[in-house]
Order: C-alpha cells, then structure tokens, then sequence
C-alpha cells in the first residue's frame, strides 16, 4: 500500500496561501534509492487521492489504483484556491468573458504555472526522492486542470515531457492556446494524452465544436513532432467518477515502462 502525504507550501502573490499539497508515495518508497521515481504533478490534489476530501464526495480514486497497480511513481497533486471563482482564475492562463458557463475571469494561470516550476518543483525534488530531468517528469489535469496541463506542456516543456489533459477547458480560450502552441518550441520527445466526453456536450453540435477545437490543437503537436493520443470518451462526462474510468488509459500510454 502506497503513503498519503500532505504539507502546506506557501503560493504568494496567490490567494489562500500556504497551500495544501498532496503527495502520493509508493509502496516501498526508499528515499534512499539511487534510482529517484518519475513523477505526476497534478492540478486539483484535493479531489485525486480520497473521496472523504474531494470536493463532490467522490475523487478520481488515484490512491486505490495506484496501490493496485503497485506503480513506483509518486504523484503530487496542487490544492486549488477554493475562494469563491479564484479557482478559475489561477487556472485559466487567459481572459475568459462573455462566455456562458463563466464569470469574468482575472487570468492568473501563468503565476500558478511558474509557481508550479519555480516553486513546487524544487521543494518537492528536496524533500523526495524523484527525478529533476523532464523525461520522467508529467503534468496533468482536469477541466481547467486540462488547460493549464496544455499550457504548461507547451510554455515550460523544457521541464515537462508529458502531459494528461483531460476533459480541458479549451473553447473559451481556444484561439489564444492555438496561437501559444502555435509559437511554442517542443522537444520531439513529447507525448501527450487529450479526450473529452460524449456527455459532456449539451448537443451534438457542441460536441462537434469541442471535438473540432481538441483535433486542430492535437494536429499542431502533432506537426511538432509530439506524441499524442486524442480520445473521445464514449458516455464520458465532466466528473470524477468518469475521470477514474479513464486513468489507466493516460497512466499507460505516458509511463510505459512503469507497466513491464
């Protein structure tokens, strides 16, 4: 069985701050290996590990699957700002308005990427045993979670190689994401993992929108030389409980070697 680990680490100019992390370690976890374990940082951390701190009662039940599956990586999910609509600030890198499922939106996504790399990166590479170099180093998340995981695949993939960007908040900000991929240098050995549900789409139309916007920007790391996995996830829908479903797909296809 895996270790659940959780400490505060301060987020400033952020609200909320310090910040709960949470850290999964796997079973038989030697800080002392000299062999560090590849390492998952995820967006969300309060809804990945349990549902007794998710925020709908139900989590994406990352602990049981990875006790299950006896995978030797650690994954380290980032508590969001649960102030009022702060969450979707820190986690939209762009201006989001006149949109119809969102508020106005102050971007601040870009100060919680670079806090991601600047500031939780280092703390963590001090206080575990994983690697620093990006080929064994993911991002990952949900929703607005998926964005930032673009986002960051593309602004820092100098520090991250691999990226899980699941059921992603894209259209709003679809323009401005294409073009920041667009101009983004990638290193060929890249690969990233990007679905969206068939019920999550009010209609078909909206689906057909989604589905249009999520191709176009897979093609774009596609012509850079990326890895990708585009799915559309049959019955899929904008929840945890979907999310779980799902997870031994992106855990296989970006960690490979983890499963032989």
């Amino acid at each position: 069985m895996g270790k659940l680990q959780t400490f505060k680490l301060g987020i400033k100019p952020l609200g909320q701050s310090p910040r709960t992390i949470y850290v999964y370690l796997p079973n038989n976890y030697n800080p002392n290996r000299k062999k560090p374990y590849p390492v998952f940082y995820m967006f969300d951390g309060h809804n990945l590990f349990l549902d007794e701190t998710a925020t709908y009662g139900k989590s994406w039940g990352l602990k049981d699957y990875l006790d299950k599956e006896n995978l030797e990586l650690v994954v380290i999910g980032q508590d969001c700002n649960h102030e009022g609509n702060k969450r979707l600030d820190e986690y939209s890198p762009y201006p989001i308005s006149k949109y119809k499922w969102f508020t106005e939106v102050e971007p601040q996504g870009n100060l919680t990427a670079k806090w991601f790399v600047e500031v939780l990166k280092p703390y963590c590479e001090k206080k575990y045993n994983i690697y620093k170099t990006r080929d064994h180093i993911g991002i990952g998340g949900s929703s607005m979670g998926g964005l930032m995981s673009f986002y960051c695949i593309s602004k820092y993939n100098t520090v991250f190689s691999k990226a899980a960007c699941v059921s992603s908040a894209i259209r709003p900000v679809y323009k401005d994401l294409y073009e920041d991929i667009k101009n983004s240098k990638m290193n060929k050995n890249t690969s990233i993992y990007m679905d969206f549900g068939t019920e999550e789409a009010r209609n078909k139309a909206q689906l057909e929108k989604y589905m249009d916007c999520l191709l176009k920007i897979n093609h774009l790391f596609e012509e850079k030389g990326c890895r990708t996995y585009p799915h559309l996830v049959m019955k899929g829908t904008h929840s945890e409980a979907s999310w779980e479903k799902i997870t031994p797909l992106f855990f296989h296809y970006l960690f490979p070697e983890l499963y032989r």
